[in-house]
């Protein structure tokens, strides 16, 4: 039976790899941008813009999906693919990251973490053999273990002790996952290294977890308040020590410039609210930046948000059949055309940067490729900050 990861070709400049990942329901080409659907949609796209978008595989969560309709409605009703119309592949995070951003609504306990729901205050416990549970009734593709993301910053014994606990709960997810013939039904369950700023209990973790020989690995605990610089050093202080053969995800980030940089570190796989949550403000990405369509400058503009020919990331854009003028018209007025149009724009642009990343990689250029991008990216958002159209 070949691997369900091949790696197809490594960067000579950099440590970006291009993959590809196999699922029950399809192949994944990496690198890739996983669009969030966090409670079985991506805010206001349907799977039939998903597919038209050439999204790969989307994002859903446990602990949100397990609060309502419940796992068990789910099951009864087909599984998430079924249930939701998506028939792709689909990663489910377990609620290890609520375990960071509902710390006031939790208690993290040895053997799991007891909830209030932040819905009605009720009752919910997530530990390993609760999250399996679920994502075997979601049926997930790609099932994340439970862990614990510690804050920060924090002091180093909180962080260790969130690692020793983060293993524990990994190998207990595993088992588990074995035991119930998850896996060997095809389905995938990827650990999460945690670790915070500290580059060795982040070595620590990777290398335990390698041992473990998950399908995957995630690089977790980053984007959780410390400065770009800090996530990066993160990042990089963790892929170096992960299998090579495995697929790599960083989760729950970033800007674009910061994607090209972590596929440059060896990273594989991204997901992100920023580009559906931002559109629904009127942020909507460019090659040369963000554009805020607010800005009382577009009200007149004719033009597309990327003008068509000067961008590949325009040219299969449904959006651009749109002036920026009609678009900030729909934002400032309310009408929710406007964050289906805008989201519909911010993820083709993830998504064709992504393609652009792997065909990069492909060429054997990335190195220079990804440097340059990233610099017209950055002197156009500065521009713009600065007043220019």
């Amino acid at each position: 039976m070949p691997a369900h990861f091949q790696l197809l070709k490594t960067d000579t400049a950099t440590a970006a790899r291009r993959g590809r990942l196999t699922t029950r329901h399809g192949v994944v080409e990496t690198p890739i941008f996983m669009p969030v659907g966090t409670q079985g949609t991506v805010k206001s796209l349907t799977p039939q813009h998903l597919r038209d978008l050439g999204a790969q595989i989307i994002l859903g969560n446990t602990y949100h999906l397990n609060l309502r309709p419940t796992s068990e409605v789910i099951r009864d009703l087909g599984g998430l693919h079924r249930f939701m119309g998506w028939d792709g592949p689909i990663l489910t995070d377990s609620g290890g990251f609520q375990v960071f951003s509902l710390a006031k609504l939790r208690d993290i306990r040895d053997d799991g973490v007891a909830f209030s729901s932040h819905l009605d205050g009720a009752k919910l416990f997530l530990g390993p053999k609760e999250v399996m549970g679920i994502q075997q009734n979601l049926g997930s593709d790609i099932a994340m273990v439970i862990d614990e993301c510690p804050p920060w910053p924090c002091e180093r014994d909180e962080c260790a002790r969130a690692v020793a606990r983060s293993f524990k709960w990994a190998g207990q997810c595993k088992q588990i996952a074995t035991d119930s013939g998850f896996l060997a039904g095809g389905h995938h369950v990827f650990a999460i290294v945690q670790g915070s700023t500290f580059d060795d209990l982040r070595r620590e973790a990777a290398e335990s977890l390698a041992a473990l020989d998950f399908p995957g690995y995630a690089v977790g605990g980053v984007s959780v308040g410390e400065p770009e610089p800090e996530m990066l050093k993160q990042v990089g202080a963790t892929t170096p020590f992960l299998p090579a053969d495995k697929p790599r995800y960083t989760m729950g980030l970033g800007t674009p410039p910061q994607l090209l940089k972590m596929i440059a570190l060896g990273v594989d796989m991204f997901d992100c609210v920023l580009p559906s949550r931002v559109a629904r403000n009127g942020l909507v990405f460019t090659p040369d930046g963000p554009m805020n369509l607010r800005n009382e400058k577009y009200r007149t503009d004719p033009r597309p948000i990327v003008e068509l020919g000067t961008d590949a990331t325009g040219a299969a854009n449904y959006t651009a059949n749109f002036s920026r003028a009609y678009l900030r018209h729909l934002t400032v007025a309310g009408e929710i055309l406007s964050c289906t149009l805008l989201t519909l724009h911010n993820l083709h642009f993830y998504l064709n940067l992504m393609a652009q990343a792997r065909a990069h990689l492909e060429a054997g250029d990335y190195g220079p490729w990804h440097r340059a991008w990233i610099e017209r990216y950055e002197r156009g958002a500065a521009a713009r900050s600065n007043g220019a159209a």
